[in-house]
């Protein structure tokens, strides 16, 4: 059995992270005035167009750990922005609301975030940021969890078995 050579630049994993981190920090940058980071503005925004939901809700929503959530979700919560009330079919429900004062910040972080935006399509072209969004949203739907086999996964739209 021959060894496997690791090399960074085939990395899936790693391409994906580094390209997520790089555009974070060009959101991040544009939302700083208003004092958000970008996961905080996709929380708010979220609430907005879903209404409330649980913390699992909006982890699966986000396609993000429960964990990495909840703490994004406590300087919201410190700051009004949102706020964790009881269900209202069922008291034993904590339901995560966008307060008045975040859909505020929020309305006004939409301007910041419309300047990241096409500052990232004018550097990367319109034509494959539309592509790009379309093989991430790919990614993201492929059903790959962590432990399945390529079989109860399923093939990812767009791509050819060998």
């Amino acid at each position: 059995m021959s060894e496997i050579e690791l090399k960074a630049e085939e990395c899936n994993c790693l391409a994906i992270r580094q390209a997520a981190r790089h555009v974070t920090q060009l959101y991040d940058h544009f939302l700083a005035p208003i004092g958000l980071r970008v996961t905080q503005f996709s929380i708010l925004a979220r609430l907005k167009r879903l209404g409330p939901m649980t913390i699992n809700e909006l982890a699966r929503e986000m396609v993000m750990d429960r964990t990495t959530l909840g703490r994004n979700i406590l300087p919201l919560e410190r700051d009004g922005l949102i706020a964790v009330e009881q269900g209202a079919d069922d008291r034993r429900r904590k339901e995560l609301h966008l307060t008045d004062t975040g859909a505020a910040r929020l309305r006004a972080a939409i301007k910041k975030w419309a300047q990241a935006q096409a500052r990232f399509e004018e550097t990367f072209g319109s034509t494959r940021t539309i592509e790009l969004r379309a093989l991430l949203r790919a990614v993201t739907a492929s059903g790959f969890e962590a432990g399945a086999t390529a079989e109860e996964s399923g093939p990812i739209h767009g791509t050819r078995s060998a």
